[in-house]
């Protein structure tokens, strides 16, 4: 069966769901679990007349916040025993990042959220779970 999971987390409440249910499968199946979080690129040019906010400061809010929602995996893995780890990088796009997160940490699965949308929807707006599917070799579970 599964013996490392990856579990990608933003700290939205779907993602949490995601988690409980990747923490139970890896107890279950006696897996460890790497926890990542994907951090954004600076949104803003720096040629642009307009900042919103430096970039040395984005960055650290960025890791502060991913930092945040990693501990959260870290510490419901440690209540359920399962060993975790966790690391971030920065991406353009969230499931590239995912990806290769699996692919570097050795991971024989991702488990990830879906917000099931359909239809017109989801090719609208797409999501970063169908993108994972559709660009990885690695098994992912859908948890909704």
């Amino acid at each position: 069966m599964f013996k490392h999971i990856l579990v990608p987390t933003d700290g939205s409440d779907l993602s949490k769901k995601a988690i409980d249910g990747a923490i139970d499968l890896a107890r279950t199946v006696g897996a460890r679990v790497t926890a990542y979080a994907c951090l954004p690129q600076y949104p803003y040019s720096p040629f642009s007349e307009v900042m919103v906010e430096p970039p040395a400061d984005f960055q650290q809010r960025s890791e502060r916040e991913a930092q945040d929602h990693l501990r959260e995996v870290e510490e419901a893995a440690r209540l359920a025993g399962v060993a975790c780890s966790s690391l971030t990088s920065v991406h353009p796009s969230p499931y590239l990042g995912i990806i290769e997160a699996a692919e570097q940490s050795g991971c024989d699965v991702i488990f990830m959220a879906s917000h099931g949308r359909r239809g017109l929807g989801s090719l609208l707006i797409g999501s970063e779970t169908q993108r994972v599917l559709t660009h990885t070799k690695i098994p992912v579970i859908v948890y909704r």
